[in-house]
């Protein structure tokens, strides 16, 4: 039972920097990381529960569809950042550093849907013996994690790291558990 417990802490990191980007925005309130964390406990109890029920469906090894599913979400929020801004830049106009609405409406899918494809893994991982603990812990955690970041990006030495750090090791946290399921896959 630990074990599950622990891999939904560890897989979670990728939270702390969400929040830390989010938390540098001036537009982004407390209030829109707990609406985005309430959304994300449903998916985690949502995909622990499609998890126990596909997982005998599915011809070969689960850890390929979240590895690369992983992979995919981190290339899409480094991709997605750099895209935006080459975009503004491109306009003319004057960078600017806020989100709009929709824009936190998309992190927060993403990140909801990122929870509920760790809890997929985890529950993947240790079934028969997984329990709803596990996306329990995955969603507090991903709330702890991001809370945590995003009232140290209140802290003015913080809020000197450029926005496209943040962006770009929440992609790589991303990515690198994608390629840890497929290495684990591969036996590497």
């Amino acid at each position: 039972m630990l074990l599950p417990i622990l891999s939904g802490l560890i897989i979670s990191v990728d939270a702390f920097f969400i929040g830390l980007s989010l938390g540098m925005q001036k537009k982004c309130r407390f209030l829109y990381l707990v609406i985005i964390n309430a959304f994300l406990l449903g998916l985690c109890v949502l995909g622990f529960f499609i998890a126990g029920q596909i997982y005998e469906m599915i011809p070969f090894d689960p850890d390929l569809i979240v590895g690369f599913a992983f992979i995919a979400l981190g290339l899409w929020t480094i991709s997605h950042f750099f895209i935006s801004e080459h975009i503004k830049r491109r306009k003319g106009a004057e960078v600017d550093t806020g989100v709009s609405l929709k824009t936190f409406v998309l992190v927060g899918l993403v990140m909801s849907i990122e929870a509920m494809l760790v809890t997929m893994g985890i529950t993947f991982v240790f079934l028969p013996n997984s329990t709803l603990a596990i996306p329990i812990t995955v969603a507090f955690a991903h709330f702890g994690y991001s809370a945590l970041s995003f009232h140290l990006a209140r802290i003015k030495q913080v809020k000197r790291i450029p926005a496209a750090l943040s962006h770009v090791i929440s992609g790589v946290a991303l990515i690198i558990y994608g390629l840890m399921a497929l290495f684990v896959e591969f036996g590497i």
